[in-house]
């Protein structure tokens, strides 16, 4: 009984661990962008569309760092790359507070989402084994932190913006995510490794039958239909919600809402968009994974097709908060979704692969699509909430074909 605590007790430090560690980089790229796109406007002398490379970069070193990361974990453990994620998100920060041309913000950018894989990845790799039956739970608390703390801190993004001003706001940032994530990464392990240290061979927790998924190869994944249609979804959905983080505010202030008002839009977004993570993940236990995937994208779709010809602020909130709640449920329940197809043997690799489709496509067809589409047609959102709708209609009947492999 009590051996069973311990491991239980242990179980839970590495989620908080994983979930902690992950907070800081979930805030610079769902958060920080977003507040401060006009000011780098300013500071650096260009437009929307360049401002929204950036996300473009984020995400090509989550598709390039993703796959490589699944294979590292699996020969130096989850840990230790966790640790250096936290310690290259920490350094990265004091790079932007000096940077004084844009190409040090690409590199900022590719940095950070290069520090996003290497948490990401081992921790979902992490929690998941350690609670094999609740894995859309543990997944939804992990991508919880990653969505929800850029709600927390773009609000206090502005405000320290003002108050300390720019070097001096990334310094203390810099310092912050460094010490915590570093001790957060401290708790995160895989069990096999804990038991392996112990010098036990049992691993935690009950594993029910099929709670492993099947045993996968990575040759066989990338032959078949499941994994090309969950990557396809991961490309379009992936471009919708991630657009918003860069849209929200601009469209905001194209109403007229003074910026302060126009960051409700964000923190709405990213309120949904951490708050489904763990409402769905939750419920994807117990209900179909791919039937509420595609619920969410299918309102997602309407929310963007509506957005343009909304006047009132309070349903324009509402629309930017359906569209977060489906950005946080591709997040929340891919993870488990993928195990039920593939299994948790390879995970790491398959789930990687499936994040090129959003590291290589999604910020291109999203932020970086939608910045040049505004600054061409004198800041019309109609056209690009039209196509970024009909991405979430497509990526809506995409997921329902996700289905398991048979053993």
């Amino acid at each position: 009984m009590l051996e069973v605590r311990l491991k239980n007790s242990r179980g839970i430090l590495a989620v908080i661990g994983s979930a902690g560690a992950i907070f800081w980089p979930g805030a610079f790229i769902f958060g920080y962008p977003g507040v401060m796109g006009s000011f780098w406007q300013q500071r650096f002398g260009v437009g929307r569309g360049e401002i929204g490379n950036t996300l473009f970069f984020v995400l090509a070193a989550v598709g390039l760092f993703m796959f490589f990361v699944g294979r590292w974990q699996e020969r130096w453990g989850a840990r230790k790359l966790i640790l250096c994620g936290a310690l290259l998100c920490g350094l990265n920060t004091f790079l932007i507070a000096s940077a004084d041309r844009l190409g040090l913000l690409y590199l900022w950018a590719f940095l950070n989402g290069t520090a996003s894989a290497f948490i990401y990845l081992p921790g979902l790799t992490t929690v998941q084994r350690w609670f094999p039956a609740r894995r859309g739970l543990v997944s939804g608390i992990v991508n919880l932190v990653f969505g929800l703390s850029a709600a927390v801190m773009a609000p206090l993004f502005g405000s320290l913006l003002q108050s300390l001003g720019y070097g001096p706001m990334n310094r203390l940032l810099g310092w912050t995510a460094l010490i915590t994530g570093l001790a957060f990464a401290l708790l995160a392990e895989l069990p096999e490794r804990v038991d392996k240290r112990s010098g036990r061979e049992t691993t935690p927790g009950p594993r029910p039958s099929g709670a492993m998924g099947p045993a996968v190869s990575v040759r066989e994944a990338l032959r078949s239909r499941p994994f090309w249609f969950l990557w396809a979804t991961w490309a379009l959905m992936g471009a919708a919600g991630i657009a918003m983080v860069f849209l929200a505010v601009p469209f905001g202030i194209s109403r007229g809402l003074p910026s302060a008002s126009a960051v409700l839009l964000l923190t709405a977004f990213n309120l949904t968009n951490g708050g489904s993570r763990l409402i769905m993940g939750y419920f994807s236990d117990r209900f179909s994974r791919t039937a509420g995937m595609s619920m969410t994208f299918l309102a997602a779709g309407s929310a963007y097709l509506l957005l343009p010809h909304v006047q009132a602020q309070t349903a324009t909130v509402l629309a930017a908060a359906v569209i977060g709640f489906a950005f946080g449920t591709l997040f929340a329940v891919s993870a488990p979704l993928a195990v039920d197809c593939f299994g948790l043997t390879h995970f790491g690799a398959i789930f990687g692969l499936v994040f090129t489709a959003y590291g290589f496509l999604a910020g291109l067809l999203g932020p970086s699509l939608s910045g040049y589409l505004l600054e061409a047609t004198g800041a019309d959102f109609r056209i690009v909430f039209s196509y970024l709708g009909l991405f979430c209609l497509i990526a809506s009947f995409l997921v329902r074909r996700v289905r398991p492999l048979l053993p």
